[in-house]
């Protein structure tokens, strides 16, 4: 059978054996997207990005969605990626995705005039004194995670009482990969992370993130709280001047931000790969997304 879209998942949730809440959530966006991309008359289907079954070439594009053990194994994952784009139309576009995936791309958003959270890059094998960088920003706390992750992985708020057991740590795992140190930023703990999607380049929904009682980590399969969120006009003309200032401009993405130590708007990162776009909150947004695929793409 020959498709025109095929939603990318990961083998966990391609066909979940457990219907817990999680996967449900996770199901219903995919189900809502796919029924968008039908009503305007795309063949969809939905595979796990390893799935070794599936032929590539029966597609003409893919999105990219829940393929959130790609950090995981980024050592099969590219491999595919880099094959795959040979064939099959990826959205967002392939430069995009490899530009993305690597949190380096944050020093480029700061080039191009984007307020963003300050970011120190520590290469792989560098050895870092993690209390004298802070030392030297005058940063009295930091987080510390991979510049390719997700999910919190290996992600962890420093300060002067804990940087001696975390630079242990760091040492171990700065042989394997990239890392990156950043100021903590205060006001997170008590107004959250603000997600603003964007479809097209406009803005369609927003959501706010909220960490449980003494976590700083805002992602809900940590115990944080997702809510409906009415953005300030301030805040969409930042989000959609962040997505503006990528090259090549994104079809879809969700731009992460926070009022930084400066009480400033700022990015916490830019999700163009396989953003929870919160469909559950604004089915609307998935006709926005279905038509701006269909019109880039179809047309």
């Amino acid at each position: 059978m020959q498709y025109d879209v095929v939603i990318l998942t990961e083998d966990r949730y391609e066909s979940p054996e457990t219907l817990d809440w999680y996967n449900l959530q996770i199901l219903l966006e995919d189900e809502m997207l796919k029924d968008a991309l039908e009503s305007q008359g795309l063949k969809v289907a939905r595979k796990s990005w390893s799935n070794a079954d599936f032929d590539w070439s029966s597609t003409q594009a893919a999105i990219f969605r829940t393929t959130w053990d790609y950090f995981e194994r980024f050592d099969e994952f590219k491999p595919w990626l880099e094959a795959t784009s040979k064939t099959v139309k990826f959205i967002n576009a392939g430069d995009t995705i490899f530009w993305n995936m690597d949190k380096h791309y944050l020093l480029d958003l700061i080039e191009r005039g984007v307020n963003t959270v300050d970011t120190h890059i520590l290469k792989r094998n560098q050895e870092a004194d993690l209390a004298q960088l802070m030392n030297e920003k005058s940063w009295t706390e930091a987080i510390l995670k991979p510049t390719i992750s997700g999910a919190a992985r290996h992600t962890y708020r420093i300060s002067s009482n804990n940087v001696s057991s975390i630079q242990q740590q760091f040492d171990e795992l700065i042989r394997a990969e990239d890392f990156m140190l950043q100021p903590f930023q205060e006001n997170i703990c008590e107004q959250g992370e603000l997600s603003l999607m964007v479809m097209g380049g406009r803005y369609t929904h927003a959501v706010q993130k909220i960490a449980k009682a003494g976590d700083f980590r805002v992602q809900d399969d940590h115990g944080g709280m997702v809510y409906p969120y009415s953005p300030t006009s301030e805040e969409i003309e930042f989000a959609e001047k962040a997505i503006a200032a990528c090259d090549p401009k994104p079809l879809y993405g969700r731009v992460d931000m926070v009022r930084d130590n400066n009480n400033e708007l700022a990015i916490m990162e830019l999700e163009l790969i396989e953003p929870e776009l919160f469909f559950r909150f604004h089915r609307p947004a998935t006709f926005e997304l279905a038509k701006a695929i269909k019109a880039q793409y179809f047309s």
